[in-house]
């Protein structure tokens, strides 16, 4: 076999003869790393047995989905572990991705189903130790410590398991490839050696992926299109709740988010966020104002908190968390512009409780009032929910969903929704009174009448 030199860049897979320190595709600067492939064409088949078919002609059977009992896992997933799937599950390291697949191991178990756990990682012994803190204890979860592709092909021919949990992917090698673990090489001849095994024998494969500084999955952006289904894992380190989130799913809607809260005893579900993200709430307060924001298919209430101060400095301050920086800095400009309340000059901070992020935009409306409230120091009433988008002549556009928006904040015991104009015509409710704005103007003046 003919071997030559390659020089593939880490972050998306561009191959150059030559090493460069920035990579002329992605960008990245230092992501480029020699690699030894094989410099002979793979040999192809002139004679294909694949028939094409007529797409009214195809059947197929409907599998039933794997419920593993729980519930914010199995929402994320569409409704449960779809058979033959690969999911991809990425996350800041400590997060607790290995925790949340132990915690799923041993419901599928549950089930009289038998789950084959490799750990790249950590040692048996270590696994063991994790699995009596967090008091998990299963006759049907075997453990193994192994980095080889090929040697896990081996034990998965020796004996039948119904999933498959592999923790890291970043960890894995075979022997077909001369490059070392975790290079795009290997990351792309092992996930698709686990994808292949997944479609032919029908059995779940959930993979773990490491993180690069800037959130993503590393490896080859390759990666995450080979697999039925990509999560993040995301979390405040300052924060027990930790927030599963479907960024891709071939079974399901995408956007779709669980909630977790870290406890000493390992993870543990959140039926309904809403009131736990609202628990801490002080009414009263200026700049805080409750949005009720869409993920996926549910309506979440949370709190958004703005603070605008007088500049010490020539040049103001903006920060923001949870919220798109750039989406802050319109809304500043529309409420300068076209309403007349000119924060241009203050230090301004924006901030989505309970470490979310929300990114859609029928919470812009929200922080306008949050903004507003906080330059006036005039508090919004308690009771208040606000959501609409808003453009940048200052009108306030019709969002979608409206009406599952309302009814979460009526459940939570709300009595007031200032909404899009667009928006109350087509609902009526004697639960919350519904005020319907067409501008950031009437808006505002409708919060502090």
């Amino acid at each position: 076999m003919k071997l030559k030199s390659l020089f593939i860049c880490q972050t998306c897979g561009y191959s150059s003869p030559k090493w460069m320190g920035r990579c002329p595709d992605c960008n990245g600067w230092n992501t480029i790393a020699e690699e030894i492939v094989n410099a002979a064409p793979a040999a192809r088949s002139r004679d294909s047995d694949v028939t094409p078919f007529i797409l009214d002609e195809i059947q197929y059977e409907k599998g039933e989905r794997l419920l593993t009992g729980i519930g914010e896992f199995d929402r994320v997933l569409g409704g449960g572990i779809v058979p033959g799937s690969v999911v991809l599950i990425g996350g800041d390291p400590g997060i607790g991705k290995s925790t949340l697949l132990l915690q799923v191991a041993e419901k599928i178990t549950g089930l009289t189903r038998s789950v084959l756990y490799i750990s790249g990682e950590e040692s048996p012994s270590q696994i063991k130790l994790r699995s009596e803190r967090l008091h998990i204890s299963s006759k049907g979860l075997y453990i193994a410590s192994e980095t080889s592709v090929d040697e896990i092909m081996i034990h998965l021919q020796k004996s039948a398991y119904d999933a498959l949990i592999v923790d890291s992917i970043q960890t894995m090698f075979t022997a077909g490839i001369s490059s070392a673990p975790g290079s795009v090489s290997q990351v792309r001849e092992t996930a698709s050696i686990l994808m292949s095994y997944a479609k032919k024998n029908g059995i779940p494969v959930f993979i773990v992926g490491h993180v690069t500084k800037d959130g993503t999955i590393a490896g080859p952006r390759v990666l995450e299109h080979i697999v039925d289904t990509v999560l993040y894992f995301e979390g405040d380190r300052g924060h027990p709740y930790r927030i599963l989130r479907s960024v891709k799913n071939r079974f399901g809607s995408t956007h779709e988010i669980g909630v977790f809260e870290m406890r000493e005893g390992g993870l543990e579900e959140v039926a309904n966020p809403s009131s736990l993200f609202l628990s801490e709430r002080t009414a009263g307060s200026a700049g805080s104002v409750v949005v009720s924001s869409i993920e996926g298919s549910r309506p979440i209430l949370t709190e958004i908190q703005a603070l605008v101060s007088s500049s010490p400095f020539g040049i103001p301050k903006r920060g923001a968390i949870g919220v798109d920086y750039n989406r802050l800095l319109l809304l500043v400009g529309v409420l300068d512009k076209r309403v007349g309340i000119h924060i241009q000059g203050q230090d301004i901070f924006v901030n989505v409780v309970g470490g979310l992020e929300l990114n859609e935009p029928a919470i812009d409306l929200s922080i306008i009032a949050a903004l507003t409230s906080s330059f006036r120091e005039i508090p919004i009433d308690p009771a208040t929910v606000v959501f609409g988008e808003v453009g940048l002549g200052g009108e306030v556009r019709g969002v979608t969903s409206a009406d599952i928006r309302i009814k979460e904040a009526s459940k939570l015991g709300f009595k007031r929704c200032i909404i899009p104009e667009r928006n109350a015509t087509q609902i009526s409710t004697n639960a919350v009174e519904v005020i319907g704005v067409s501008t950031v103007k009437s808006a505002i003046d409708a919060m502090f009448s």
